[in-house]
């Protein structure tokens, strides 16, 4: 009961108050802290488990966690890696809490993952992480980076007033959506002659200096652009995830965070599976279980978007078939 207590946000305070005005049991928090600590071996098992020897899309993004260190509290990213298989399933590869700035970190990160036998990645869609791609690029050297064009678009209209926004989105389109690199950097230009622009000269600079690493994902067909574009997939994830966090006002450890956001993820799974095997049986029509949050989930029409892959990077994906 505590560990699925402390799973879905409750501090171990909340916990202790819990106990003792439902059960009238007092529990110290050391004896509470004890009981969900039990678990970080299974977290470390969790951790250095073998994955897949081959991903064809790993998506990363993080959410912002607060850690007590030296009697100060800093402000850290916890970062999510999740991992597309070959049959298109999504699993959450990993936990990372940012320990330093740049490229020393995302080393380490693909250090860990290439240790857990991952040999190759075909694409790793991310959020213009610093650092990240001559990590990427270090240890799978013949891997994409793709920045994230959700984010990309929220960076440009920063700084947008809201009564603008929508026009602007609209301006931004053609840029993204365009059939070329060449194409969409002919909108870019439009964008940049258009009022907007000396209005925003902001949301230029975004896309001027992300350009590099925004351009890759238009070499494909539109099927495989609607899998990598974005980091949609990991974001409900951490949505959820800082519903569990948001309770705390700071961490003792880094690994406290990775043990909450691991039992965070179980838990969510767990609740998802048990409203499914009850619908189970139900007409479709009347099923009102939510579906696999990610792990386990199966990427929207990923056959197409395999078979673009596969005639992209022969070479890479038919050793794995």
């Amino acid at each position: 009961m505590i560990i699925s207590l402390y799973a879905s946000g409750m501090t171990k305070r909340d916990i202790q108050h819990h106990l003792a005005s439902t059960l009238g049991t007092d529990l110290s928090h050391e004896t509470i802290s004890n009981i969900t600590d039990a678990v970080l071996e299974e977290v470390a098992a969790w951790l250095a488990r073998p994955l897949e020897e081959f991903d064809p899309v790993l998506y990363l993004d993080a959410i912002r966690i607060k850690i007590r260190e030296n009697s100060q509290v800093i402000s850290r990213a916890a970062n999510i890696a999740v991992g597309v298989d070959l049959d298109g399933i999504k699993h959450v590869l990993g936990i990372w809490v940012q320990d330093a700035e740049g490229s020393a970190f995302w080393a380490q990160v693909c250090a860990d993952l290439a240790n857990c036998v991952v040999r190759d990645v075909l694409i790793v869609c991310c959020d213009g992480l610093k650092g990240l791609p001559e990590a990427v690029e270090a240890t799978w050297p013949d891997s994409m980076v793709q920045t994230c064009v959700v984010h990309l678009i929220r960076a440009a209209t920063r700084f947008v007033a809201y009564q603008d926004r929508k026009k602007v989105a609209a301006a931004l389109k053609p840029i993204y959506t365009a059939a070329s690199e060449d194409a969409a950097w002919t909108a870019l230009v439009e964008f940049e002659a258009s009022p907007l622009r000396q209005k925003y000269p902001q949301a230029v600079m975004t896309w001027k200096n992300s350009w590099d690493r925004f351009t890759p994902f238009l070499q494909f067909p539109p099927m495989l652009r609607k899998v990598i574009y974005t980091t949609n997939a990991i974001e409900s994830l951490n949505y959820q995830l800082r519903k569990v966090t948001k309770n705390r006002g700071h961490f003792p450890s880094t690994d406290a965070v990775v043990k909450l956001l691991w039992l965070a993820i179980c838990n969510i799974e767990d609740k998802r599976a048990a409203g499914r095997a009850r619908d189970r049986g139900e007409p479709a029509n009347e099923r009102k279980a939510q579906g696999r949050l990610v792990e386990g989930q199966v990427v929207t029409k990923w056959k197409q978007a395999l078979a673009q892959l596969a005639a992209a990077y022969p070479d890479r994906i038919t050793p794995y078939l």
